[in-house]
């Protein structure tokens, strides 16, 4: 079984035991978090969302995805410019989808 969860104002597509990387949600590393709103659960389709279902998953880990290099340039004018950016996500293991 399979569900679609929207978190940190994306989507997800999840089974059990996947793990996943979403925005930072603010909980510590071996904690419970559940998700509740569920867009799909195998095949009903919710109206926006599927009604009592939720995801639950433990955080494995806070970290951060990889860089993201920002580079401009105007070409003849001696303009470059060079940034990065680091995202902070949390590692979520999916446990148990109830629907």
């Amino acid at each position: 079984m399979f569900a679609v969860i929207k978190t940190g104002s994306k989507q997800y597509k999840v089974a059990k035991d996947d793990i996943i990387r979403v925005e930072k949600l603010g909980a510590e590393a071996g904690s419970k978090v559940n998700f509740e709103e569920v867009l799909i659960v195998g095949d009903k389709v919710g109206n926006p969302t599927v009604a009592g279902a939720k995801v639950v998953g433990e955080v494995v880990a806070n970290a951060r995805n990889e860089k993201v290099v920002i580079f401009k340039k105007r070409r003849r004018h001696n303009y470059r410019r060079k940034k990065g950016h680091k995202q902070q996500v949390s590692v979520v293991k999916i446990l148990d989808i109830v629907g």
